[in-house]
């Protein structure tokens, strides 16, 4: 028995040596427990003290209190003893700022550690894996802004390793696989790893879960992976991999989701995939494989979703597909596959998505399609398709989405989907479908929000259809031949696009076209309409283009289109227009293009606005002459008319006054204009330049070289001393005049400059605030809306208005500073100075020459930065993850852990524009003026500033 005193103890003497050291013993217990509880409270305090932005979570990390009680903190049996040791750490989405120190890893009985979802920076610490406790089996860091490579070394117990969502760059170490004998789950994606996958993974036996995706990885995938017989999950989608699928992959019996997307890789798909009995996912979309799909593949009894889009697959696929009776998602689109498409998928009970686009799929739709199955998006566009569309497509009351644009199916739209209260989008362009739109067809669908039937020969007349479709954004009917008048819409404040160009309309243009307060775009060209331009369009605030060309419209053109504040593109030709031209339509600001060709129109072409310099096309075939002595129009020079001695005195007494006033108008704006001063003081010889009369009066060039500090100075101001520029005579003066024009809400104002032999300075009005990179992770989702609203607005204000255009050459979060308002305020420096690379669009790293294209490249990285709140440290990575996470991931997964998604809707939207900003083709971006026409009509009705519709 362990504690029975033994006989030889009987002996009074040695009862009491052993009493001793019984009491010796426990003594020396007691006092390592209370060793190991003041290291364990000075290890976490360690670490509290290392955190720049402290967070309300460890309020409470306080000597004064035990450390089992501290938030987020976990002990062993806490209620038997006072002397417990620390298990489990748990700090995950607290908004914890700072660099992570190794005293974390040292606490001896640490079993699992979670870090996850905050704002830790800097490197890993390097000896982290070293001085990890032997006893730790889980460790999250993931979700935060780590940077450096990975650490060497290992722990033998982990279990889990979960290091995804940073931006950890370098290699993956060629030893890795070697230190884990029991890792279980281990997550390396999200990052910018570099490199080839080390054989030495294949070691990790206990392996089930393995993620790799969204790095650079390159290579090939080790053939051992195919001995890994514990694997579940294999993810490495989004890298540069290359070479062939292993075929020894196939002998993963255990695997259930297999992910090779986004890569490079070539060959076919491996014949013995058909042994992989227990997978439900199989993602190869995105590669250069080839070939047919392999008959095994169709034994896959319990695939759920199968997407192998965007390669270069061929042949046929065969009705062996009725196998899949647990499919939900079949991806083939992006291929060259041919033939029919297999009658068998209508028996396929649990399918909802069915994507063959862009085939060379032929024969007919299977006719039972939708009978048996659970549809919710067909899209089997750009294929060649005949026949009819079935009419069981909505059966299963669920169908949202209808793609069967670019085929050539006829016959009617069936009145089935009538009643298909499900459908979204409809896109049912460049068909031969024909038949008239009976009363019930697309008029009463409640969630419908994009109709696009253009290109077919569908006829008759539309305007006694009661039109209620109060969720509709964009509608075409364009180039059909319905006849009659235009439609009325009722119950819609929501419609954007209207486009019923190419058709046989006639009478006149309704008037309650006004009623459309959201509408951006008006096409009602070619087509038979008469009578004048109503006035109620001008109530239309939102509308940037409108066409109604090739009509029979006649009248004036009415001034009240100068009270449509966006209008940039206006065709009125090839109409019975009359009258002179509004001299106001010239002064409409936004208005670029306009085509007035072919009308009845009369008198003096406008020189100024969007009239200056348009082409000779736009005005033909009117009776227009031209005042403009070098003219790109065609036009004859207006006429000089003889008028009596009374008209000469009258006109010569008006010139006077003309010449006097423009005297008095040059004298005065020629005190306002900023004037180059030579100032000599003991600092060398000086040339200054003012933009601001108060600054002028105030400041001296002492006062800029060395500023006071600001409760010392009558105008409170900051100085930047610029490096290079200011050696260029020429260029800098020129630019410096530039920027000093500049006076925009959400632009720094530049309040003069000057520079000498040794030195340059700019400089700007103080504005009170923080800097927006600092600020980020304290902004409500409302206020990130805004300021990049903001941002995007000064941008288009500085390519569109200034002229020439300024280019923001160092645009950055650090160069923007969010004011007391919570404004945005851009601060501009000159052309050609650094360039953070990490914002900087790909072409600018090549050629450094920042253009419109590159400076919205850059808009969209700091939308990025805005959503997700991580930091561009490897510019082309951010935007690579974004793009991954928007379109694989929840939304839960890249928003910001602080943001509060009170809209899911605008968050998404807000992130979509923002990877079409930061597309890697200069020419598929959108110019900075879209871009922010693009960001305001999504948030048109939630806009939090008044501002942002200015």
């Amino acid at each position: 028995m362990g504690n029975t005193i033994p006989k030889s103890c009987h002996n009074p003497i040695f009862f009491f040596l052993y009493l001793f050291l019984l009491i010796q013993h426990s003594s020396s217990s007691l006092q390592q427990r209370q060793h190991d509880d003041l290291h364990e409270t000075h290890l976490l305090l360690s670490f509290k003290s290392s955190i720049s932005k402290q967070s309300t979570f460890i309020s409470n990390w306080n000597p004064s209190l035990p450390t089992c009680l501290w938030n987020g903190v976990t002990c062993n049996n806490p209620t038997i003893s006072n002397f417990t040791n620390i298990t489990a750490i748990n700090l995950s989405a607290q908004n914890i700022t700072g660099v992570l120190p190794d005293s974390l890893f040292r606490l001896p009985y640490i079993q699992s550690l979670d870090l996850s979802d905050n704002q830790l920076v800097g490197e890993l610490p390097p000896t982290m894996f070293a001085l990890a406790s032997s006893s730790l089996l889980h460790l999250n860091l993931s979700n935060n802004n780590f940077t450096g490579t990975l650490p060497t070394g290992g722990v033998s117990r982990l279990r889990t390793l979960d290091l995804s969502n940073n931006m950890i760059s370098g290699s993956i170490p060629e030893d890795f696989g070697l230190f884990f004998d029991r890792l279980q789950f281990l997550d390396l994606g999200g990052n910018g790893l570099m490199g080839e996958i080390p054989n030495s993974v294949v070691n990790l036996s206990s392996l089930e879960f393995l993620t790799l995706a969204s790095n650079k990885l390159s290579g090939e995938i080790p053939r051992g992976l195919g001995g890994m017989k514990k694997l579940k999950w294999i993810y490495l989608g989004y890298n540069n991999l290359s070479g062939e699928i292993p075929e020894e992959l196939g002998g993963l019996i255990s695997l259930n989701h297999l992910d090779l997307v986004y890569n490079k890789l070539t060959g076919e798909i491996p014949e013995s995939f058909g042994n992989l009995t227990r997978l439900q996912y199989l993602f190869l979309y995105q590669n250069g494989l080839t070939g047919t799909i392999p008959p095994s593949i169709f034994s896959l009894v319990n695939l759920i979703s199968l997407d192998i889009s965007d390669n270069s697959l061929s042949g046929e696929i065969p009705e062996l597909v009725i196998q899949l009776q647990n499919l939900e998602i079949l991806h083939l689109f992006g291929n060259n596959f041919t033939g029919k498409i297999p009658k068998s998928l209508a028996s396929l009970p649990r399918l909802q998505i069915l994507q063959l686009w862009s085939n060379g799929f032929s024969g007919v739709i299977p006719e039972l399609l939708g009978r048996n199955n659970n549809l919710t998006i067909l899209d089997v566009s750009t294929n060649f398709l005949t026949g009819k569309i079935p009419d069981g497509l909505c059966d299963s009351k669920r169908l949202f989405k209808l793609i069967l644009f670019s085929n050539s199916l006829t016959g009617q739209i069936p009145r089935s989907l009538c009643s298909c209260q499900s459908l979204q989008r409809v896109r049912l362009q460049n068909n031969r479908l024909s038949g008239e739109l009976s009363p019930k067809i697309f008029t009463k669908l409640p969630l419908l929000y994009f109709l696009d039937i253009s290109d077919n020969q569908f006829s008759g007349r539309i305007d006694s259809n009661k039109w209620d479709l109060p969720s509709l954004q964009m509608m075409s009917l364009a180039r059909n031949k319905f006849s009659g008048n235009l439609p009325e819409f009722v119950r819609n404040d929501k419609i954007e696009s209207l486009d019923f160009s190419g058709n046989e309309f006639s009478g006149s243009i309704p008037k309650n076209i006004g009623s459309l307060s959201e509408l951006m775009e008006l096409n009602l060209s070619n087509n038979n309409l008469d009578g004048g331009i109503p006035s109620e369009v001008s109530s239309c605030k939102k509308l940037v283009s409108l066409d109604i060309s090739q009509n029979q419209l006649s009248g004036e053109i009415p001034v009240v289109l100068t009270q449509i504040p966006v209008l940039s593109f206006l065709d009125l030709s090839e109409n019975k227009f009359s009258g002179e031209i509004p001299p106001v339509l010239s002064q409409i600001p936004s208005l670029v293009q306009i085509n007035i060709s072919h009308n009845h129109l009369h008198g003096t072409l406008p020189a100024t606005g969007a009239f200056l310099g348009i082409n000779a096309s736009a005005v033909a075939g009117n009776d227009l002459c031209s005042n403009e002595i070098i003219s790109t129009t065609k036009l004859p020079p207006c006429k000089t008319h003889h008028y009596n001695n009374l008209w000469w005195f009258m006109m010569v007494l008006g010139v006077g006054a003309l010449l006097i006033g423009t005297g008095v108008l040059i004298t005065i704006r020629r005190r306002k204009e900023p004037k180059r001063v030579i100032v000599e003081n003991n600092d060398g010889i000086w040339e200054v330049k003012f933009f601001d009369s108060k600054a002028a009066k105030l400041m001296t060039v002492e006062a800029i070289v060395s500023p006071p500090p600001p409760s010392l100075s009558e105008i409170q101001f900051v100085v930047e001393k610029d490096e290079e520029k200011w050696r260029v005579e020429g260029s800098f003066w020129n630019e410096v005049e530039e920027l000093g024009r500049v006076k925009h809400l959400n632009v720094v104002r530049l309040l003069g400059s000057c520079r000498s032999e040794k030195a340059g300075y700019l400089v700007r009005e103080y504005v009170e605030g923080g800097v927006l990179s600092e600020m980020v992770g304290r902004l409500s989702w409302e206020r990130r809306r805004d300021i990049g609203i903001g941002i995007a607005r000064a941008m288009q204000y500085l390519h569109r208005r200034c002229s020439p255009g300024v280019i923001a050459s160092n645009l950055s979060p650090e160069r923007i500073i969010v004011d007391e308002k919570y404004q945005p305020r851009l601060v501009i420096g000159l052309s050609k100075t650094t360039i953070s690379s990490h914002y900087s669009a790909p072409e600018v790293k090549e050629c450094r020459d920042v253009t419109e294209k590159s400076n919205v490249y850059t808009l969209g990285v700091i939308l990025i930065q805005l959503l997700t709140g991580k930091e561009p440290l490897h510019r082309q990575h951010l935007v690579e993850w974004a793009r991954y996470c928007y379109s694989n991931s929840r939304i839960d997964t890249w928003i910001d852990g602080s943001i509060i998604a009170t809209d899911p809707k605008q968050i998404v939207g807000f992130m979509n524009f923002a990877l079409n900003f930061t597309a890697s083709d200069p020419m598929a971006r959108p110019s900075s003026h879209q871009a922010y026409k693009a960001l305001l009509s999504l948030f048109r009705t939630t806009c939090s500033s008044k501002l942002c519709y200015i």
